[in-house]
């Protein structure tokens, strides 16, 4: 895959043209209006970068430093194959579901209002349901364990949070030996106890944290909300376990909306391109108001600090140890995970070579010049190329 292919259009575009006037009428929260600084200047001259010359046939060409905020759609093809390969010594030979917890509509202004800890709420009930359908033994008699990333978007950009996990299909036993999941892993929990179960946890610690917060709820919309059949997704991923990482690398790092679906930026409207899940996936543009294309963006911008992607049971950090016995045990040998920089990610995994001159197609551009940020000390030449110079 070659990920020089740029789009036509990019949030960056819309950010600059139309973000002022966003910022004036709707006047966002200080986190927004750091990522939209971000994504302005991300890869401009804004945030310095190098001036690289061909050994070859000398072609000069500009590179601009990435801002490298996680909600911004041009920096995270390198994080998200770095993070991929770094899970790869966590695998284990067996079965793998994808389980999707999702919350009810009805929840999108708790959410809106108390986002951190709406969404904190969210990954415990989901872990919490998982755990506990695994230590049953009537299900597995076990420890199982998850990795679990938050997305908040549907494919029209409206408030929708959800978590994607993948769940090994098996856990291992108080004795240390692995149990598969009922059909030798190939089913892991029925969907409609896992739903209830849910629904069940979500709206116990729900209710603990609006007694806390003083924030009142009737006893209409939580009877509403008891009725309702909360939707839980699980599939097995017919795949090896390294295909299996290589699915949830599809969701870590993804934004609201890439630049590859955005369609035209023009008279103050943005149109973009969506599947319509309602329609089994059939794909439909649609056109919004600038300023309400920005609005819906800004609804997925996470807290500061808050962690998106999360570990649990025996694939969290503090299992590791346990985990690599398990791994010994199954007769699986886990090789070190080199750490490589965004350049040899680009090479080895992407498949393109950001260092070969784009002309001649035989030499190596070179660093010949530091362009500091703007507003700081003029541009400075370089003997030798800087290889600590990041421009994921």
């Amino acid at each position: 895959m070659n990920t020089t292919i740029r789009p036509a259009h990019e949030l960056a575009d819309i950010v600059r043209l139309y973000g002022d006037a966003f910022i004036d009428h709707y006047h966002p929260l200080k986190q927004h209006l750091r990522v939209f600084n971000a994504i302005r200047k991300c890869r401009t001259a804004a945030l310095g970068g190098h001036l690289d010359r061909c050994d070859a046939c000398g072609h000069e060409r500009y590179s601009y430093n990435s801002c490298r905020n996680r909600h911004c759609p041009k920096c995270q093809g390198t994080n998200r194959e770095r993070w991929i390969l770094e899970r790869h010594k966590d695998l284990l030979p067996v079965p793998y579901f994808h389980v999707v917890f999702t919350l009810p509509e009805q929840l999108n202004a708790l959410c809106l209002a108390h986002p951190s800890d709406l969404y904190n709420i969210l990954f415990r009930a989901s872990r919490d349901t998982i755990q506990q359908l695994g230590q049953d033994p009537k299900h597995l008699g076990a420890n199982t364990g998850m990795i679990a990333v938050l997305h908040t978007w549907g494919q029209q950009l409206w408030l929708h949070p959800h978590v994607h996990c993948i769940v090994p299909g098996g856990g291992i036993t108080k004795a240390g030996y692995w149990r598969h999941c009922k059909s030798k892993g190939n089913y892991l929990f029925p969907a409609r106890v896992m739903s209830s179960l849910f629904r069940g946890k979500f709206m116990a610690m729900l209710r603990a944290f609006c007694r806390s917060q003083k924030i009142p709820l009737s006893n209409e919309w939580c009877t509403d909300l008891y009725r309702t059949q909360w939707v839980v997704y699980a599939k097995q991923v017919f795949a090896g376990p390294r295909q299996v990482i290589e699915y949830l690398g599809r969701y870590t790092h993804r934004i609201a909306i890439s630049n590859h679906r955005l369609l035209a930026i023009d008279n103050g409207q943005v149109t973009f391109a969506y599947k319509d899940y309602r329609q089994e996936g059939i794909k439909r543009t649609m056109t919004l108001q600038a300023n309400e294309f920005l609005r819906r963006f800004c609804l997925h911008i996470l807290p500061p600090g808050f962690m998106k992607i999360r570990h649990y049971g025996i694939l969290a950090s503090r299992a590791k140890p346990a985990l690599k016995i398990q791994q010994a045990k199954m007769g699986l040998v886990v090789k070190p995970v080199e750490a490589l920089g965004w350049k040899e990610i680009a090479r080895t995994v992407l498949h393109f070579d950001p260092d070969a001159c784009p002309v001649c197609k035989t030499g190596k551009m070179k660093v010949v010049t530091i362009l500091e940020p703007e507003g700081r000390s003029p541009p400075w030449p370089v003997v030798q190329p800087c290889p600590s110079l990041s421009n994921t």
